[in-house]
């Protein structure tokens, strides 16, 4: 934390900002480790202080040993003008990607400068806590797509599925699960992000299930798509160009490609297949302390990538009233290419 803390104060001071208020939850366990639901952190080059109530002065307190700990009453902002008070005069910045209009204006009574800033980016390259913390995250939902190919049948919903999945993760370690679990089948495997229905599974179903855990806070992603039954030819046949494009994304993540770069190497895959209008998501997307954060694989993401940033590699092809297939692996970006943490099966899977 005293590193992340640092950099928070390296950018401070490169932006030419007294000091910085941190609301986001995410940032504000990144910078400080406070996982309470309520409170806020105020940092300048000298002070770091979490503001927040009594509920959570205790665990604040032991939660976030850089930061003097300042309780609040009936009025958070009060309390905030107080601290802000203290610094002396300059700009402060707020987050104003994630701050309400109704905050806004509050922060314009408290602030002579209030002064957007956007700190996700400081959280784009992971440490070495970070690192662990998302190969556990990983491997919770391995295991949980190896449970569940034994438990994939006809006659079972899409919820039973979902169900199963959520539960064999919470109960051998995960927080919660990444998100709403999308497991969709048959005709509804063409929604991309088709979250469990009460549709029962059918013999020659495609079903893709996108899925993830979370521990300590980070968040895994990975998708898969099988067949229950028998498939036919046309299902292998889409099934082989997806992952054919997966491993040519997976192969052009590197630290010093843009996100835009590597998308563009997997949609010509498709693209050269005759079905670039039927891909029509990003390739990927940066996952942490979100399920979805920077950087982006997609035609809009300009991000450079460096090592140690984290991201999702996942193609996918839909045709509307047939199915579609999605493959998705969490990876890590190094100089020398992805190092893919998700250790599932992407062979084609066949469950009789």
């Amino acid at each position: 934390m005293t590193n992340r803390l640092h950099s928070l104060r390296t950018y401070i001071a490169t932006e030419g900002l007294a000091a910085v208020i941190v609301a986001k939850p995410e940032n504000r366990r990144y910078f400080s480790g406070f996982t309470g639901s309520s409170g806020l952190l105020l940092v300048s080059a000298d002070a770091a202080k979490l503001i927040t109530d009594f509920r959570y002065i205790v665990q604040a307190g032991r939660e976030a040993p850089d930061f003097a700990v300042v309780r609040h009453g009936s009025d958070l902002y009060e309390t905030l003008a107080a601290e802000i008070k203290s610094l002396g005069d300059g700009k402060v910045g707020f987050e104003s990607d994630f701050t309400t209009w109704d905050v806004c204006q509050k922060l314009n009574g408290i602030i002579a400068q209030p002064t957007p800033v956007r700190l996700d980016k400081l959280r784009m390259v992971k440490d070495e806590a970070e690192l662990a913390a998302l190969r556990i995250a990983v491997s919770l939902a391995d295991d949980a797509f190896d449970n569940i190919l034994g438990y994939l049948r006809p006659g079972i919903s899409e919820r039973d599925v979902a169900l199963e999945l959520e539960f064999f993760m919470r109960k051998n370690g995960a927080e919660k699960v990444a998100f709403d679990t999308i497991v969709a089948s048959g005709p509804r495997s063409a929604l991309p992000h088709g979250r469990a229905s009460d549709r029962t599974i059918a013999a020659g179903d495609f079903v893709t299930m996108d899925f993830g855990a979370v521990y300590q806070g980070y968040h895994s992603d990975i998708t898969r798509t099988v067949v229950v039954g028998k498939a036919s030819a046309r299902q292998r046949e889409i099934y082989d160009l997806v992952l054919a494009a997966q491993l040519a994304g997976l192969d052009a993540v590197t630290a010093g490609k843009t996100g835009r770069e590597v998308d563009a190497v997997a949609r010509k895959v498709i693209g050269d297949a005759g079905f670039a209008d039927k891909f029509g998501h990003g390739l990927g997307h940066g996952v942490g302390l979100e399920i979805h954060e920077e950087p982006r694989l997609s035609p809009s993401g300009g991000e450079v990538l460096a090592a140690n940033m984290t991201v999702t590699v996942e193609p996918g092809v839909y045709f509307p009233d047939w199915g579609g297939v999605r493959i998705e692996d969490t990876v890590v970006v190094t100089a020398g290419g992805a190092q893919v943490l998700t250790a599932s099966s992407k062979e084609f899977i066949q469950i009789s």
